[in-house]
């Protein structure tokens, strides 16, 4: 059963209402900091002031114990807190978050879980060899083996869409320009871009889009995730459990990564730059591909 089918069942409780508008209790850290730097021009160099994107820590004690620590840019923390155990195969849906706590100047996230599996934490950490659904599968996480299901859509899109959204992506990310250091990730329809987010970790901006999407109840099904970042394995992990079927890159996949993609059956466009791209996986759905 996929996430989507998931989401559709389960029924509201107050904490999952409020969690999807929930806030940090603190002030919070801001995602762009400045520098004093030395800027040469070609012709002299010359003191000036520089945008920085921000880097900290932030430790997730799930029911009281340490469970991970990550390194993020300090935006839509509940989101990435949410993905992040989604993705790890903690949660299901929203609804299992009994409590969400941030304490982001001190850098922790305190989650209390229903009825937390206690094999779904141990298996974090442990790899699985097996080949269920392909020889690429042979090696990841326990979890991922449990988690990244294939994926089923008959959206297609066109060449030309595929450039209008990875346009409307770059244009979203202002702390992007600002700093020239963060990945963007941003889930649309075939028209339009509907939410983006921004860190310095590619995995971290695909968990806030899965995050928002766990909180907001957006059906992911018909949607497509365009992305900045290398298309790695663990990338196409990330938007199989989202459960997005074409996935929309500037940048290069790796052969893992494209094994994984056919098996999980995720469209790979990569290269998208200017009047160019590349379709890799699952050509299908790229109505020129036809």
């Amino acid at each position: 059963m996929t996430l989507e089918n998931e989401q559709d069942r389960v029924e509201s409780t107050g904490f999952a209402e409020s969690l999807k508008s929930a806030e940090p209790a603190e002030p919070g850290l801001s995602s762009t900091t400045t520098w004093n730097i030395y800027r040469y021009n070609g012709t002299e160099i010359l003191p000036q002031e520089d945008t920085i994107a921000t880097e900290t820590p932030l430790t997730i004690k799930v029911d009281g114990e340490e469970f991970a620590t990550l390194v993020y840019t300090p935006t839509d923390s509940v989101d990435l807190v949410t993905g992040f155990l989604a993705s790890e195969g903690l949660i299901r849906f929203v609804d299992q978050i009994e409590s969400l706590t941030l304490e982001e100047e001190r850098g922790f996230a305190y989650v209390k879980l229903r009825h937390l599996h206690q094999l779904s934490k141990q298996m974090v950490s442990k790899r699985f060899i097996g080949s269920c659904c392909g020889k690429s599968r042979q090696f990841y996480f326990h979890n991922d083996a449990r988690t990244a299901k294939t994926v089923s859509t008959k959206l297609q899109i066109t060449i030309q869409q595929c450039f209008h959204l990875m346009s409307l992506m770059q244009e979203q990310s202002a702390d992007f320009r600002a700093t020239g250091g963060l990945h963007n990730a941003a889930l649309c329809t075939a028209d339009e871009l509907l939410l983006s987010r921004s860190d310095i970790g590619r995995h971290n901006a695909l968990d806030k889009i899965y995050g928002h999407s766990l909180r907001q109840r957006i059906p992911v099904r018909d949607k497509v995730i365009a992305f900045s970042g290398r298309v790695s394995s663990e990338v196409v992990l990330k938007v199989a459990k989202i459960g997005v079927g074409i996935l929309l890159s500037k940048s290069a996949p790796t052969d893992l990564a494209l094994r994984l993609a056919q098996d999980l059956g995720i469209t790979v466009v990569g290269f998208i730059r200017r009047d160019q791209l590349t379709v890799y996986t699952h050509p299908q759905r790229i109505a020129e591909c036809r």
